[in-house]
């Protein structure tokens, strides 16, 4: 096998695992912690293998980056191509500063002379555009939050908003290292989230055999524990699904909480 045959196959093979999931997506700065005000720039795509661009630039037009004193930082730069989106952050404040795209709507499935039909928007739409008397009729909510962190100087405290599937750090998002062991808590609404799958998965897989991924559950108070196996950036992925419906025709909520983390060498 040459070189050439042997990179296509093992770039196959890489993604083999990812085949069942549906695409990743993730925000990647360019550093997660600054020891002086400058500037960074981030990656942000929908990707089958962790921050590798394969698959489709992400849409940023949500994102919302929250300074340490709650201000609002503009992106400048912004730019999509084909696989990636980029923008640039001049962060002049010290503390934490989080990045964060937060998304909710409405999914329908139902059947037009037997043949399926999907629908995905906002409260306001679905009931404008959706019959209620649809064949077969299933209606779901969705809440979604995509985040990433960067610290100028020392780290500063996070508050959550009590909406939604978020991280309340235990463990500072830019104080991990690889060898300590990090706390995170999980809250849905505003409360510890019991139960809650996630999934850690460090960057580079074009360049490992293996997946590698840490599986954790939650416990009773919501918080999952996990000692970092090396350095590196880890996309997180955390889902829970519940009945805290706003729309009455809904019958389930679904939650989804992912993040970019930078686990740093000793």
């Amino acid at each position: 096998m040459n070189r050439v045959t042997r990179a296509i196959v093992l770039a196959v093979a890489a993604a083999l695992p990812l085949a069942a999931q549906a695409h990743s997506y993730w925000l990647l700065p360019s550093s997660t912690v600054l020891s002086s005000p400058q500037w960074i720039t981030v990656d942000a795509a929908v990707s089958n293998d962790m921050f590798q661009f394969n698959h489709n630039a992400l849409n940023v037009e949500a994102l919302a980056v929250v300074a340490p004193d709650g201000s609002r930082v503009a992106p400048e730069n912004a730019s999509k191509g084909k696989l990636r989106s980029t923008f640039d952050l001049s962060l002049t404040k010290p503390g934490t500063y989080r990045l964060e795209i937060v998304r909710g709507g409405i999914r329908a499935n139902w059947k037009v002379d037997g043949q399926p039909k999907r629908w995905m928007g906002s409260a306001e739409a679905f009931a404008k555009e959706v019959p209620a008397d649809a064949e077969g009729l299933e209606v779901s909510e969705t809440a979604s939050r995509l985040e990433t962190f960067v610290t100028v100087g020392a780290p500063t405290a996070l508050k959550t908003t009590g909406k939604g599937l978020e991280l309340a750090p235990v463990t500072h998002p830019n104080d991990l290292f690889a060898g300590e062991t990090a706390t995170f808590q999980f809250l849905a609404d505003g409360k510890p989230a019991a139960g809650v799958e996630v999934t850690l998965v460090r960057g580079e897989r074009r360049y490992r055999n293996q997946q590698d991924e840490l599986k954790l559950t939650t416990d009773k108070d919501g918080r999952v524990s996990v000692k970092w196996p090396q350095a590196g950036m880890y996309w997180l992925d955390a889902d829970l699904e519940d009945d805290k419906v706003t729309v009455k025709a809904a019958k389930r909520r679904t939650m989804a909480y992912t993040a970019t983390l930078e686990v740093l060498p000793q």
